[in-house]
């Protein structure tokens, strides 16, 4: 699938490693929450950076003590009418301070993309959108009344502002 990040698509250099897999010895992976929990320190002892999975059901806020050690945290989308997972970003980016790449995986539609990026997702691995159409997604408006984790100040902040 192809991953977008910074306007552009990039090569993913992460792999997901499922439950039931063995590790590979080396490479960046990405594992469920309920794996790196359970084997945190293997996977925290490795000579590679490591990320997690979220699904819809998973909290957030089990990473928070271990949120500068992750490089990477993706967050599921198994269908687009589940939307657990703009929360999940809004917590990680807003009350937790996740600093690192958040990415949307699964079902990532076109239309979705824009509101993705103002919870606070940097990347997105899409089939159902190409580059021209995501960067056109992005550009749809450029002023938002509501705040976000996006970082940009709502109409209403600016309005108000004493500059």
């Amino acid at each position: 699938m192809p991953l977008i990040k910074n306007r552009r698509e990039i090569d993913d250099i992460w792999a997901y490693v499922p439950d039931d897999a063995d590790l590979s010895p080396g490479g960046c992976i990405t594992v469920s929450l309920g794996r790196f929990l359970g084997e945190k320190d293997l996977l925290l002892a490795r000579n590679t950076e490591i990320g997690v999975r979220l699904d819809p059901a998973d909290d957030p806020g089990e990473l928070a003590d271990d949120l500068e050690r992750l490089a990477l945290i993706e967050v599921s989308f198994p269908k687009y009418t589940d939307g657990r997972g703009y929360s999940q970003a809004q917590l990680l980016r807003r009350r937790l301070g996740y600093e690192g790449e958040l990415r949307a995986v699964g079902h990532v539609l076109r239309d979705q993309i824009l509101y993705m990026d103002r919870s606070g997702f940097d990347a997105f691995e899409t089939d159902r959108a190409e580059l021209p159409s995501v960067i056109e997604a992005l550009e749809e408006y450029s002023a938002f009344y509501q705040p976000a984790a996006d970082g940009n100040s709502s109409v209403f902040a600016r309005r108000h502002r004493k500059d």
